[in-house]
């Protein structure tokens, strides 16, 4: 069958390319669909539009149907500070059809060769904080809602087009409903008195605009050592502030200051929203609203979201005070599982998980690389 591709053109075929992986994984048990005006906002007015270049492409077949969509970005602010001519591909799906992923790929490659590029890598979106990484093990589980999800034909077609890992994440599963291992509440106890830390109030934390500014320069500062990371711009931190800002709960997300009032750790995790948004359909209404509002007041289950230490107390052991202050108070509020945030395979901070013998592995994702 042939395939076409062509850039989105008109406010139709916009709609047709946010709305495209609702209709592919309409009968996917473990998809979980983002919100329509999310998508439509993030892909038009996102603040990472300021510096990172753009196509968002349609692939069409014979008989005019789409048969996929890619967001090919072009981040130079990501290419300035690494040293590299680097595009990526986000927003990435295609039907069950070699050709249609062939074509789509192709597409995006030929435009990023216009621009200069010589590497394509993804999937990707603009910046960290969005979803990222190919599902490449754990078909079967639900994903987070800020984690993407495909089906297990994606990883073949890619190396079928001659990509090759440039890294995984992991994300383990762990029972929640336990008390916290003795070594960690012992650990955490001894760094909390040793160095006059304490544990901020996340609701005066909310009311404070400086605070959240704050965190924000600490989430640049904490991740610069982390693969592909690119730090957020001032629009961004206003941005990602006031989405993460109504999110914060002391029952779910722990920030550790320290005697100069600065912010020297952060654990930010939300109830799990996976269920409340496959029911949700992608529309919040007329009944998604109240599937998430539920969502956040009863759950069982908690997603990882933001975890990271300061620079200058980085190898203090603070992230036993994070799991301690958390494990305990998800074991207060009948928490029974905590997903992790997706974590390299090389990354140090994943020899913490070894202390939670029940831990699984939950999830496997993979960001693909080839020369163009």
């Amino acid at each position: 069958m042939g395939y076409t591709v062509r850039e989105v053109a008109g406010p139709r075929e916009f709609r047709q390319f946010f709305q495209f992986q609702n209709r592919l994984y309409r009968n996917c048990a473990t998809y979980v669909p983002s919100l329509d005006f999310d998508q439509k906002r993030t892909l038009s007015h996102s603040p990472c539009l300021d510096y990172c270049k753009q196509k968002l492409l349609l692939c069409f077949d014979g008989s005019g149907q789409i048969a996929g969509r890619c967001c090919a970005i072009i981040n130079p602010r990501y290419n300035e500070l690494y040293g590299t001519r680097r595009m990526r591909f986000g927003w990435t799906d295609f039907t069950d059809d070699f050709e249609a992923a062939q074509a789509l790929l192709g597409s995006a490659a030929e435009w990023g060769r216009s621009e200069g590029m010589n590497e394509i890598h993804g999937p990707l979106g603009y910046n960290s904080m969005y979803k990222q990484g190919l599902v490449v093990e754990g078909f079967d589980r639900v994903p987070q809602s800020n984690n993407l999800y495909n089906f297990d034909y994606y990883p073949g077609f890619l190396e079928r087009l001659g990509f090759v890992k440039e890294a995984d994440w992991i994300q383990y599963r762990i029972p929640a409903g336990g008390p916290v291992p003795e070594k960690i509440g012992r650990i955490a106890r001894m760094q909390m008195e040793r160095y006059g830390l304490r544990i901020a109030d996340i609701e005066i934390i909310k009311k404070r605009k400086d605070l959240i500014s704050k965190f924000f320069r600490e989430y640049n500062s904490s991740f610069m050592a982390v693969r592909n990371f690119v730090p957020l711009t001032e629009r961004e931190i206003e941005e990602e502030g006031a989405t993460y800002t109504g999110a914060l709960d002391n029952r779910f997300s722990c920030i550790v200051m320290d005697e100069d009032d600065d912010i020297a750790a952060f654990g930010i995790c939300i109830p799990s929203l996976s269920e409340a948004l496959k029911k949700a359909g992608g529309y919040l209404f007329p009944t998604g609203w109240w599937h998430l509002l539920h969502a956040r007041k009863h759950c069982d289950t908690v997603d990882m979201m933001l975890v990271g230490v300061s620079p200058k107390w980085r190898g203090k052991g603070l992230s036993a005070i994070l799991h301690s202050r958390l494990g305990e108070s998800f074991r207060q509020n009948g928490v029974k599982w905590c997903i992790s945030n997706p974590q390299f395979e090389d990354n140090p901070a994943l020899k913490i998980w070894d202390s939670y013998p029940q831990k699984e592995l939950y999830i496997r994702r993979r960001i693909y690389i080839r020369e163009i």
